[in-house]
């Protein structure tokens, strides 16, 4: 599966990272593609490489999901 973080950060500072074929994918000119990965926690992991503040998209990425 292809994993995007949102660009734009949410309320609380966070960047949010997505799965291809989530309702919630931020627009093309709003993501930046993390690449493929078997898991949200894989993919949440490469988009620290560019963000400090990460976190799984709730409806796609709930492994990855801080509660």
């Amino acid at each position: 599966m292809f994993y995007y973080v949102n660009t734009n950060a949410q309320a609380d500072g966070t960047h949010e990272v997505h799965r291809q074929d989530c309702l919630w994918l931020p627009d093309a000119e709003n993501r930046l593609y993390l690449g493929s990965f078997d898991n949200g926690k894989e993919a949440v992991k490469a988009a620290k490489k560019y963000y400090s503040d990460v976190d799984g998209c709730f409806y796609c990425c709930r492994e990855a999901h801080k509660d």
